[in-house]
């Protein structure tokens, strides 16, 4: 099959390592078949639609609905690069997955918007299906309600023209959104095991989560969920589009 394309944005190796390792892992892909470009690393290379099964977008530290003038270059170039590709890939409906810093990208298309009234500190929360939603693709075989690591500081108030809510929280409307036939952001990580988001906790501590001598309590609050259905998404969506 060709293979998936993930996009990366974590500088720090052991995150951005996990990362890939966990797309890897609950993709059920070979790493021939996910390409990673990390993207705080250099530019975006071209990149050739036509060259890819589908396209992954991971979690970032990035916060989309800063002010301009408190970002770095780096990151003013990632976003910037970034919003052209998701135009190209919903221009085209080409399959495309963005875990987190998803909402943040693609919920700024077409009207929509991202800001901080619904941020969730670092949990394992409940989610819940839209109406309807469970006929969707990507929720074959999701139930209603399931248990999903999330961790954010902003999330999408105005879904994009067109779009389709597809799950939210009781704290957050917004956790899964369709647009087109086959263009989907998750508010929620689907890459995540209770593991990867320890060493995420270790990793961001410093970054305005939580505060960092709290960290020892986020750790014991996200320990012993039972957490696997998200990762059935990601599944889903690289048998769906594997090709």
């Amino acid at each position: 099959m060709k293979p998936f394309l993930l996009l990366a944005t974590r500088a720090q190796d052991k995150a951005a390592d996990e990362e890939y390792a966990a797309f890897l892992r609950f993709g059920a892909l070979e790493p021939g078949q996910l390409h990673r470009v990390r993207l705080e690393a250099g530019p975006l290379p071209a990149v050739d639609l036509d060259r890819y099964s589908g396209i992954i977008l991971g979690g970032s530290p990035f916060t989309a609905s800063d002010p301009p003038e408190s970002k770095s270059g780096v990151q003013l170039r990632v976003e910037a690069e970034l919003m052209e590709l998701v135009e190209r890939v919903a221009a085209a409906d080409f399959p495309f997955l963005g875990a987190c810093y998803g909402i943040g990208t693609l919920g700024r298309l077409r009207g929509g918007q991202v800001d901080g009234r619904f941020g969730e500190p670092i949990s394992a929360v409940d989610v819940e299906l839209a109406d309807g939603a469970g006929a969707d693709p990507l929720l074959s075989g999701v139930p209603q309600r399931f248990k999903a690591f999330a961790g954010h500081k902003e999330a999408c108030s105005v879904l994009p023209a067109g779009a389709v809510r597809l799950a939210g929280t009781a704290a957050c409307p917004v956790h899964m959104f369709r647009l087109g036939s086959n263009v989907y952001a998750t508010q929620f990580h689907p890459e995540l095991d209770e593991d990867g988001l320890v060493t995420r906790i270790s990793v961001y501590r410093h970054a305005g989560y939580f505060p960092p001598d709290e960290a020892d309590e986020v750790v014991a609050s996200v320990r012993g969920h039972h957490v696997h259905v998200p990762q059935l998404i990601l599944r889903n969506f690289v048998l769906r589009y594997g090709s």
